[in-house]
């Protein structure tokens, strides 16, 4: 009975062993969730020699030159009257920080051009909201 009984014990302390183990696998923190940094922005885009601005109705952010910007560039150059003139676009962007600090604290890299008007919907006025 005595050997039965000690059986007993170490087949129960091995059992409560691998419960905490499996209690420790089971109580993993949560990952906190982080908004996909990769938005679809709709605004005015304008271009100079060497920056450019995209701005829209609750944000302004200055874009990153790289080649889908250079892109963007030639696309609405056809559209433009004069140098400052402002063309509604739409784009997917990724919003990073500036590690250059010129101007603007978060810059966009555009990773993707949905909407470009045609040559006849770009009027040369300004809409006040």
């Amino acid at each position: 009975m005595k050997k039965l009984f000690g059986i007993f014990i170490i087949a129960l302390s091995l059992f409560a062993c691998q419960d905490e183990d499996r209690k420790e696998l089971m109580s993993q923190p949560e990952v906190e969730k982080v908004p996909d940094s990769i938005q679809v922005l709709k605004g005015d885009f304008v271009y100079g020699t060497d920056a450019a601005v995209i701005r829209g109705g609750n944000f302004v952010y200055g874009v990153s030159m790289d080649s889908m910007a250079k892109v963007l560039a030639k696309k609405v150059a056809p559209l433009k009257s004069n140098d400052f003139q402002m063309i509604p676009v739409t784009v997917k962007a990724k919003v990073i920080p500036n590690l250059d600090r010129d101007g603007w604290e978060e810059v966009i890299e555009i990773r993707e051009i949905i909407e470009v008007p045609e040559t006849g919907k770009v009027s040369d006025t300004i809409n006040k909201k």
